[in-house]
């Protein structure tokens, strides 16, 4: 059995700083459950491009406002508590902050490393730490 508490990844390696986000990685590739377990800050007013190629991500908002539009149509759905969104067909985005840090829980499948950041087109890289 793995417990973990969130607090227990702040200030280590696997607490992954950007300009427009902060992600606590408490479940990773490493813990061999088959998905990755993040607890992510998005700051206000800011805009981030996301291209998950490589990994399909689920994402409940439980605190905060933001916005998530859809590169595809130009759809914008508003982000807060108690929404779940799922990038189920690796869709490309551009998450907002709103006015309030918007304070999200996500699952990646396949999972994260723990030190991914987006590239320059919003690609998380496939990592593995497997043998």
């Amino acid at each position: 059995m793995i417990v973990r508490n969130v607090n227990e990844v702040i200030g280590t390696e696997h607490e992954v700083k950007t300009d427009t986000w902060l992600s606590r990685r408490v479940l990773l590739e490493k813990d061999g459950m088959g998905f990755s377990f993040h607890e992510t800050v998005i700051f206000p007013g800011t805009e981030t491009h996301i291209h998950y190629q490589n990994h399909l991500e689920a994402v409940w908002c439980v605190e905060g406002d933001g916005e998530i539009e859809t590169v595809a149509d130009g759809k914008k759905y508003a982000l807060g508590p108690g929404v779940v969104y799922a990038l189920n067909e690796n869709d490309e985005h551009w998450l907002r902050g709103g006015k309030k840090p918007l304070r999200v829980i996500c699952v990646f499948n396949p999972p994260l490393t723990g030190f991914e950041v987006h590239d320059e087109k919003g690609v998380y890289p496939l990592e593995s730490t497997a043998a």
